[in-house]
């Protein structure tokens, strides 16, 4: 499959740009150019490589659940700017 300079003036419009005829030309040899490297890479044997979502092979890197003391209150409270009745003050907004 090969873009033509339509196709490529055609997406410009679509995506709003002004391109020169520079460019047009630029832009079209740059996508076959990509276009024939993808064909190159269909004539590869990929019948015997598992489908990967992601290149390097992940675990779970969840942690179990544990039950932890929390922070005092007046420990949390120390450097809070404004508080009230020992809670954090912030202002209203509506």
């Amino acid at each position: 499959m090969k873009v033509e300079r339509g196709e490529v003036e055609h997406v410009a419009l679509l995506a709003r740009l002004k391109l020169s005829e520079e460019e047009e030309q630029l832009f079209t040899s740059q996508l076959n150019a990509i276009l024939d490297y993808m064909e190159k890479l269909n004539e590869l044997d990929t019948s015997a490589v598992e489908p990967t979502f992601h290149v390097v092979s992940h675990c779970n890197t969840m942690r179990e659940d544990e039950v932890k003391g929390s922070l005092p209150q007046e420990s949390s409270l120390e450097n809070a700017p404004d508080r009230a009745q020992g809670c954090f003050r912030v202002p209203k907004i509506i």
